[in-house]
Parts: C-alpha cells; sequence; structure tokens
C-alpha cells in the first residue's frame, strides 16, 4: 500500500496541506499505540507499524521536496541511483553562481537562487496542483527535471547557510 492510499488522497506531486493535516490526525486516532495500551502484543505491534508508517508518509507530504519525489518514484520516473543529466543551461548558470560564492556575495546569492527556484517553480505550478495533474511523459518529464534542478539548488542554499 502506497503513501496516498493509506492517506485516501489522490495522486498528486504536492499534498493539500489542510487535508494532510486532518487525514494525519484521523489515521493516528485510528493507529497511535498510545490508544492500544489494553490491546494484545499482536495489536500493540500492528498499531505501532501503522503509526510509524502513517509518521513516515506525512513527514513526506509534509515537504514539497521529498512529495514531488515519492510522486515521481511512484510514476517510475526517478529511482535512489539516478545519474541525472542537468541541462548545459543550467549548469553554466550555477557555475557562475558558484563563482559569485567563492567571491563571498553570499546574500546577493542567495536572493538570485530563491528567484531562479521561484521561476522554476512558476513554470510547472500548473502541474504541481491536485486537481490539474497531468500523467502525460511530456509533464512527468518536466517535473523530474524540476525536482533534480530544485534539488542541486537546495544543496547549494545548504552550503550558504553553513
Amino acid at each position: 500500500m502506497n503513501f496516498y492510499e493509506i492517506f485516501d488522497i489522490p495522486i498528486a506531486p504536492i499534498v493539500d496541506k489542510t487535508i494532510l493535516s486532518k487525514k494525519y490526525f484521523e489515521l493516528q486516532r485510528m493507529n497511535h499505540p498510545d490508544f492500544f495500551t489494553t490491546a494484545t502484543d499482536h495489536e500493540k505491534e500492528k498499531a505501532l507499524e501503522h503509526s510509524a508508517i502513517i509518521n513516515e508518509a506525512f513527514k513526506t507530504f509534509k515537504d514539497e521536496q521529498k512529495s514531488l519525489a515519492y510522486y515521481l518514484k511512484e510514476k517510475s520516473m526517478i529511482n535512489e541511483d539516478e545519474k541525472y543529466v542537468l541541462s548545459n543551461d543550467f549548469l553554466m548558470e550555477m557555475m557562475e553562481i558558484n563563482e559569485e560564492i567563492m567571491e563571498e556575495n553570499t546574500s546577493s546569492v542567495y536572493i538570485k537562487i530563491i528567484n531562479i527556484a521561484n521561476e522554476m517553480k512558476d513554470a510547472v505550478k500548473d502541474l504541481l496542483i491536485v486537481n490539474e495533474t497531468d500523467d502525460s511523459t511530456m509533464s512527468l518529464l518536466k517535473l523530474k527535471d524540476y525536482y533534480y534542478k530544485k534539488k542541486y539548488l537546495d544543496r547549494i542554499l545548504d552550503r550558504l547557510s553553513d
């Protein structure tokens, strides 16, 4: 059973956070180990397993990047060992950003990266919306490209915050 089935929500790259929270609390009321204190050991163990899976799904869906990765994995578009090749234009732009970082212009670089990330997200925003999810190969490839570019930008931002 996948996370979408557990939460009984539509398969989508980004999950509606209000629905997610509501479903999470409903599921935890039914499955949290604290509600199984008088149950058998087997029932307690099952409740613990279910609760752990629910927590993992909730954590995944709360984080947009993790949610998108999970969606793309469910659609067989990415895998753990994949070596995705980013476009030369994007890599050249990142090389310029890395040069700026070396020149210690970190505040302007941070803003520039945020702007790039926002522009990238705007380009795929219709594909991220639950009601407008398009499973065509072209749309999935656009989401995959967005995912890997965003992952690259996030690594740079993490480096800047160190």
